[in-house]
């Protein structure tokens, strides 16, 4: 009896959530209140991380602001002051030494208070087969891109679930869902960001913490120059996104508290397809799509700061 009980309730669950996400499609959903939030972002001295900061101070949030780049960070915080952020604090930190995390997260809890949103945004990228890159820089792709995630978590995660308020965002990328070629260290950094904060939002929900909100944000390739020279065949499908667009549908995310966001929308498609597609054919498809490519002219970012 307790199998077909739950059996039915599974079933109707599914209709009544289906119908719901169908109907959500068209209604807007009601964004959440970040004025007086406790905002963290790593990787906040440029690019997205940058952007990021200049929408959640204009939002009223109070804004912690972490960077290896001290001079970038501290532009950072001139701009968010500049366009209306009232708190905003700067902290250098080097986010591929566990050991300084933890140090600049206690300054941060002793001078600011518990945060109540953390983004985990730093990120690098080595662009260069797996055969030819270096042993460290493998070791700091994955320090920085997956590592940081752990302590950040370990950190500021407690404060969040003994109150039962925050939201842990995990900024990953679509090369967490879809092996690329020239990639192979920056995938596996990002399927294991991926995977570690789908795993701690499980957790969570154990745990009955459910107002501890978790948003993965998967996009394609980010304007930002962390990717320059990159390709991509065919624009208007798998278009290179502007950096001021993704931090704003980003941030937009983290507000109505979405769990999943891939951009653009038609890798949604791609990845449903991957997984039930023969091996073969999703061979093809990812050559006629450029997959192969995509890292051919890499450049990279050229720091300016």
């Amino acid at each position: 009896m307790n199998f077909f009980l739950e059996t039915l309730k599974v079933l109707l669950l599914t209709i009544y959530l289906t119908l719901e996400s169908i109907v959500l499609w068209f209604i807007p959903i009601r964004r959440k209140n970040v004025a007086g939030e406790l905002v963290l972002i790593t990787g906040a001295g440029s690019g997205i991380g940058r952007l990021m900061a200049l929408e959640f101070g204009r939002l009223g949030a109070t804004l912690v602001l972490w960077d290896i780049n001290e001079e970038g960070n501290k532009e950072t915080c001139r701009l968010a002051k500049k366009n209306g952020a009232v708190r905003v604090h700067a902290y250098t930190c080097d986010c591929s030494k566990k050991e300084d995390i933890y140090r600049v997260a206690d300054l941060v809890k002793k001078e600011v208070g518990d945060i109540t949103i953390l983004i985990n945004n730093a990120g690098i990228v080595t662009g260069k087969k797996f055969i030819d890159s270096p042993d460290a820089l493998i070791e700091k792709t994955m320090e920085v891109n997956t590592n940081a995630h752990f302590w950040t978590y370990k950190a500021f995660l407690p404060a969040m679930m003994a109150s039962n308020h925050g939201h842990v965002v995990s900024i990953a990328s679509s090369a967490g869902l879809i092996g690329v070629n020239g990639l192979a260290d920056y995938c596996a950094s990002k399927f294991a960001a991926i995977g570690f904060a789908e795993s701690v939002g499980l957790e969570l929900l154990a745990l009955g913490k459910t107002g501890v909100k978790t948003t993965i944000v998967c996009p394609y390739f980010i304007n930002t120059g962390m990717f320059d020279g990159c390709y991509t065949k065919w624009p208007r499908v798998m278009p290179i996104l502007e950096a001021d667009y993704a931090s704003k549908k980003i941030v937009d995310a983290i507000l109505k508290e979405q769990i999943y966001l891939v951009m653009p929308r038609s890798l949604y498609i791609m990845f449903g397809l991957k997984n039930i597609l023969p091996s073969k054919l999703g061979v093809v498809l990812g050559d006629y799509f450029g997959a192969f490519h995509f890292m051919d002219h890499f450049k990279g970012r050229v720091k300016k700061d």
